[in-house]
């Protein structure tokens, strides 16, 4: 009997095995649809020692800076919501550039849209208000149930500080092709989940990147760049590290 035809239909496969003893026949079966499933798994699962980078010509910290935190996340992933508060200690502890860029999964029914909310924010009154706004959206994440619900929190927040919210938020679509763009260059890099973290570093003796697959390790991973870095001219000032803790459920 073909393994194929076997793992395709296991129960006219079990009726095939008349000649085994039963138990033994079922215990068969029940292999190799495990083992089906294991190389399925394989397929699709992320690499056990993080992202397989394809194109890391993106993972290096800006320009001035020895090292720097790069996110790649989507605004509606509830591991995003629990990494954010982490990943805004670690930057501004330790004043290093936290790099965030879009990468809105097609599941999610309005994360593009919070995407491209911020991007307003960011144009309208600068990076602060923006980052102030994906931060908010984060915390409130159980809220926010669909696009209109969305909307209305988008309405509070810009009402909370004295603006006024145009009805039309990306009427060009320059926004949106900001947040495709941050999405292909994900898509280059090699990116299966959000969020996917990296510590960056420049002119480093060590590795150039590493992804932060513990984030109980972030800090950790942190300082490992900054001695990779030490003969880097760009000071960084050590934080107390009292504030390194991990968040509740990661």
């Amino acid at each position: 009997m073909p393994s194929s035809f076997a793992l395709a239909h296991p129960f006219s496969a079990l009726k095939k095995l008349t000649g085994l003893v039963p138990s033994l026949a079922l215990s068969l079966a029940l292999a190799a649809l495990l083992a089906s499933a294991a190389v399925a798994h394989a397929q699709f699962a992320v690499p056990s020692g993080g992202t397989q980078v394809h194109d890391p010509s993106a993972l290096k910290p800006p320009s001035g800076a020895r090292v720097a935190i790069v996110e790649f996340e989507d605004m509606e992933c509830p591991d995003c919501g629990r990494a954010n508060p982490l990943l805004k200690q670690a930057a501004a502890n330790y004043k290093i550039p936290w790099v965030r860029h879009d990468f809105p999964l097609p599941m999610h029914s309005w994360s593009f849209n919070a995407a491209v909310n911020a991007r307003w924010f960011d144009a309208a009154k600068g990076k602060a208000l923006g980052d102030e706004y994906r931060d908010e959206v984060f915390a409130n994440q159980a809220s926010i149930s669909n696009p209109d619900a969305l909307r209305q929190f988008t309405e509070r927040f810009a009402a909370g500080h004295h603006i006024a919210l145009p009805f039309a938020i990306d009427p060009q679509g320059k926004l949106a092709a900001g947040v495709k763009a941050d999405q292909d260059l994900g898509r280059r890099i090699g990116i299966e989940h959000t969020p996917t973290i990296w510590v960056v570093t420049a002119n480093s003796k060590g590795a150039p990147f590493v992804e932060v697959v513990d984030r109980g390790r972030l800090y950790q991973l942190i300082d490992q760049a900054l001695a990779d870095t030490a003969s880097a001219k760009t000071p960084v000032k050590t934080p107390v590290k009292t504030s390194a803790k991990k968040p509740a459920g990661n």
